[in-house]
């Protein structure tokens, strides 16, 4: 056990054991029930509602709790209007119907589908249908003799996050954007839809934000500061994150009378979905009318934190945290991975009652406003950076949780650790571990594109790119940070959507609660881990042979190119790490065997450990990104949730800029020979313990 003696590792083994054994599968049916029973968008009514019930959860535990109110700008729709003006009028319904089966599709106060953080506006001109709408696409257009400009695009969901298909479509010249759901991505192509099956149906719509993450999270108009009440803000025209154009999702059934009337070339095979229909480009026939507007008002929101005090370092803090806001009702999303980090906030309240008290400072946050932009988050973050550049030993997220196996995205420092807890907890319904289910599963089908660790023979980390409420404590504040949820056992296609249900739920998902159960005691499990451990589980050689693989793949890349990229700085830097990474290993292994650690030299390692995953961060940020500080990780600037890994370098290499590369290149070897500096550091610490 990474960071024990053997002493202190069997007594931590027997309080694990009795924590893993407090989950309840019913707890979480229960808790669901309440939280995702109305409609709870950040800002409105029943959103405190839920905010203020977690809170009294937290107080009837024991836990010292409160909440923290922040007020961002969340705008409610007003307007929504879309038409086919020509050649055959058609006035698109925009509202999705109730379903019988499913009580909940017809509650009141649901949220219309929309895009937050569209511009208003009354646009009508030709449409062209632009596939996913990402740069490729419009090469593609290009080489084609294709212009958008004055256009109104139609891009189907899939390939990149919704807010890089307005950026990528107004900086092309579109005068608007309209995101549909294609029956090909998550509809009838993919299975039977709701209520029959889990995907979506002809109706359904994908709500949800286009803010610009790439340049920040959380509140547009405070970036880098808190938004609370009387803080300064920037103007709606200088937030870089709001969109330029007017921005709707729209069902396939709404899109349909306008891809059928489209003219111009026939789209390529790749371009194509589900829809019977050919699938032409445009420009014309269809000439399209959208309208949109919103009420662009601030609205309060509500962080609900719960804090365990820690008995020997209690200025290191462990925080976990889950989102309590949804689009709608949003029991998948994020409501059964809310639940399951409510059964591990109760489970260490019953050992702390039963006489455990960890070492460290445990934190557990249900944030508000993930949705608008990982808002809720971001704006504490930003609020208590500097105490948490100070203590903050690590940030555990989920956020949605299904049926299937165990996916973990973090800080590669965090590998082995994540392996390690992964090994100690069962799968459900079976004998096996969390980790051994992820690598030696079968498919569920045909695809083999559906497991991501079939083919490796140790349990694995993706690397983090953006999506959830992680953001800002590893791209602004450079905490080691990791994601865990489970999935990959059925399908879904209610993303967003009002069909986002108990019903569904229960039906299609994670039907028995085994799987949160699961989540909540792996996380239970990683929590008091780092809460305990004498020494801060982190580990450095795996982090610096991921990090070849990705200077490998960016050396490739400037290949294709006919350039030759020099990245010799930072495979010394790399080099260097990993043998530093194997003496601090070794050193440990030793310290450790002694059985007797002092607490007063632990302070010094621990800091140097902490401080590791902080050398991978630059104040100036990444070019035109100031906010996103990591080096190593970030969303890509035309991915949006998708990650690039070392962001600076890699994206100049993908624009052919061969002096921003240059650049990149002395500045990643900077920050890696900080990060072995730290590593050296800790080295020769542990050798004194």
């Amino acid at each position: 056990m990474r960071g024990f003696p053997a002493r202190e590792a069997t007594q931590e083994k027997r309080w694990e054991e009795q924590a893993r054994a407090i989950p309840e599968p019913d707890r979480l049916r229960k808790d669901m029930e309440f939280m995702a029973a109305q409609p709870h968008q950040a800002g409105s009514a029943r959103g405190k509602v839920v905010a203020e019930w977690i809170l009294s959860q937290f107080k009837e535990w024991g836990l010292d709790a409160h909440i923290e109110e922040f007020e961002p700008l969340l705008p409610y729709p007003t307007i929504r209007e879309v038409s086919v003006v020509s050649p055959k009028p058609y006035q698109a319904k925009l509202k999705e119907p109730v379903v019988a089966q499913d009580p909940n599709s017809g509650d009141a106060d649901q949220l219309p589908s929309y895009n937050a953080y569209s511009a208003s506006g009354d646009v009508t001109a030709d449409a062209v249908y632009v596939n996913y709408g990402v740069p490729d696409d419009y090469e593609y257009l290009a080489k084609h003799n294709i212009d958008v400009k004055g256009k109104i695009v139609i891009a189907r969901y899939g390939k990149s996050w919704r807010g890089i298909k307005p950026k990528v479509a107004a900086e092309h010249g579109a005068v608007a954007c309209l995101i549909y759901s294609d029956p090909k991505e998550d509809g009838f192509y993919e299975g039977d839809v709701f209520p029959k099956g889990p995907m979506r149906p002809e109706q359904g719509v994908q709500r949800g934000s286009v803010m610009d993450m790439p340049f920040y999270s959380g509140d547009p108009l405070t970036p880098g500061w808190a938004a609370e009440k009387g803080a300064k803000r920037l103007s709606r025209a200088e937030a870089k994150v709001l969109m330029t154009i007017p921005v709707l999702p729209i069902s396939y059934a709404d899109a349909k009378p306008i891809l059928e009337q489209l003219n111009g070339p026939v789209a390529p095979t790749s371009w194509r979905g589900a829809l019977p229909l050919t699938y032409h480009i445009g420009p014309g026939a269809a000439k399209v009318h959208v309208k949109t507007d919103f009420d662009w008002t601030t609205k309060p929101i509500y962080d609900v934190i719960a804090t365990i005090p820690g008995s020997t370092f209690p200025d290191e803090w462990v925080l976990a945290g889950n989102h309590h806001d949804a689009w709608v009702n949003g029991a998948d999303d994020p409501i059964s991975g809310a639940v399951a980090l409510l059964e591990t906030a109760r489970s260490l309240a019953k050992l702390q009652a039963a006489g455990w008290h960890p070492e460290r400072t445990i934190k557990i946050a249900l944030w508000d406003a993930e949705e608008f932009g990982l808002i809720g988050s971001t704006e504490w973050a930003e609020k208590h950076q500097d105490e948490l550049k100070q203590k903050a030993a690590a940030y555990l997220n989920s956020d949605s949780n299904g049926a299937g196996w165990l996916h973990v995205g973090a800080s590669h420092t965090l590998e082995e650790f994540a392996s390690e807890v992964a090994h100690a907890v069962p799968q459900p319904g079976g004998t096996q571990s969390l980790a051994e289910a992820s690598l030696h599963h079968t498919n569920p089908d045909d695809d083999p594109e559906r497991h991501d660790h079939e083919h490796h023979d140790h349990f694995q980390v993706d690397a983090l790119g953006a999506g959830s409420d992680y953001v800002a404590f590893l791209d602004f504040l450079g905490v080691a940070s990791m994601n865990e949820g489970f999935g990959g056992a059925g399908r879904s296609g209610i993303y967003h959507s009002v069909y986002d249900s108990i019903y569904w739920y229960e039906h299609f998902s994670d039907t028995t609660f085994v799987h949160g159960q699961a989540l909540a005691r792996f996380t239970t499990t990683a929590v008091m881990r780092l809460a305990d451990a004498p020494v801060l589980p982190l580990e450095f050689t795996r982090f610096a042979s991921t990090v070849k693989g990705y200077v490998d793949e960016i050396v490739q890349q400037a290949q294709k190119a006919n350039h030759k990229l020099d990245v010799t700085a930072i495979q010394k830097q790399l080099d260097l790490l990993e043998s530093t990474g194997k003496a601090y290993e070794a050193t440990l292994k030793a310290a450790v065997a002694k059985d007797s650690l002092d607490p007063k030299k632990l302070v010094a390692l621990n800091h140097s450990l902490m401080e590791s995953e902080r050398a991978l961060t630059r104040p100036e940020g990444l070019p035109n990104r100031w906010w996103y500080k990591h080096q190593i990780y970030a969303p890509g600037f035309y991915t949006g949730y998708g990650v690039k890994t070392i962001p600076g370098l890699r994206e100049a290499v993908d624009s052919k800029n061969w002096d921003l590369a240059a650049k990149e290149i002395t500045i990643v070897a900077g920050c890696l020979d900080a990060m072995n500096q730290t590593v050296r550091d800790a080295l020769t610490e542990t050798g004194g313990l």
